[in-house]
């Protein structure tokens, strides 16, 4: 059982934010898919042991929920044609999933990170998730400021924010600095130690359910609107 990554893995990701081009990647194509057999077997046994509390996500494969690494270059003008890190997005449809769900980032350096909640969710999704939190403010509240929460994942959610309050909702609202919102993330940063150490496997299973009940509030909304259309 994989619960922790091998040092090579994180060296080779470190090498290559170092020498992002083509010919470089060629050259350690062996060692590219050496240290991505070891992400996949690592998110393997994190979304199993994710899986075995939260049903909704226990149907999921390692390959659906792994990003590749190669970039879209097309429409951007950063043209490095590799990704500097691999990920991992746990959510109900894999790792294009509009829904909330669990995601696991390494990148060395001391950057990567675990967490989740969700990102950038269609319009009328959005709706849904600030009538959620409006209607249900105590109940939000005493998730996102829950001891346990707050100890795991600092006191400020991350996410995009609008600048002015949402249209129908008034500055005064007890709820208007997360109705701000246009994502819901909160994330918990990994040392690369921690990355090779045996528990690392346990301490996110840890941190997985700690983010469960925001996951959980802010699907509850989306799957009504689903249902309904």
């Amino acid at each position: 059982m994989n619960t922790h990554f091998q040092p090579d893995t994180l060296k080779f990701i470190s090498d290559l934010k170092s020498n992002n081009d083509r010919h470089w990647f060629q050259e350690n194509k062996v060692r590219y898919d050496q240290a991505r057999e070891d992400f996949l077997q690592f998110v393997t046994e994190w979304m199993k042991g994710i899986g075995a509390f939260d049903a909704s996500v226990s149907d999921q494969h390692a390959k659906d929920i792994v990003f590749r690494i190669y970039r879209d270059v097309r429409f951007s003008n950063d043209k490095r044609p590799y990704k500097d890190h691999f990920g991992a997005y746990l959510a109900p449809g894999g790792r294009k999933s509009v829904y909330p769900g669990y995601y696991f980032h390494l990148s060395p350096g001391n950057q990567s990170f675990m967490g989740g909640g969700l990102w950038m969710p269609p319009a009328n999704h959005l709706k849904a998730v600030r009538q959620e939190i409006d209607y249900n403010f105590s109940v939000f509240a005493s998730i996102v400021q829950n001891p346990d929460f707050t100890g795991c994942f600092g006191r400020e959610l991350a996410g995009e924010k609008l600048k002015t309050n949402p249209k129908g909702y008034e500055a005064t609202n007890p709820a208007i600095n997360y109705l701000k919102h246009r994502s819901w993330v909160a994330t918990h940063s990994l040392t690369d130690k921690q990355l090779v150490q045996p528990d690392l496997l346990s301490q996110c299973l840890t941190i997985a359910k700690t983010l469960l009940p925001l996951k959980d509030f802010l699907h509850h909304p989306m799957l009504e609107v689903s249902t309904k259309e």
